[in-house]
């Protein structure tokens, strides 16, 4: 187990929620961010401390508990990209 603080924050995956994960963590054709927000959710259930998670993902600390949050709240849905960033809408002409 890694060394350093523990968290209170604990995530329990069932089967089917770890295997979703770790075959994300295989995948070519997933978007990176998603990916990297599954890679904090299996890392949090292996009781990683969440500054070892955040330099391990390249994230801060701040992102660690919000994408945690969200799946305790959400489950892997709550993991989704919430808005398309491609292509940005173009405001209307005003006149």
């Amino acid at each position: 187990m890694p060394r350093g603080r523990h968290t209170a924050l604990v995530i329990h995956l069932t089967a089917d929620d770890r295997q979703a994960l770790l075959a994300w963590q295989r995948s070519t054709t997933m978007p990176a961010g998603v990916v990297r927000r599954g890679r904090i959710i299996l890392l949090l259930a292996e009781r990683m401390p969440i500054a070892q998670i955040a330099r391990t993902v390249g994230l801060s600390r701040r992102y660690v508990y919000k994408w945690a949050s969200r799946f305790q709240a959400h489950g892997i849905a709550g993991l989704a990209d919430t808005r398309d960033h491609w292509p940005r809408p173009q405001q209307a002409a005003q006149g």
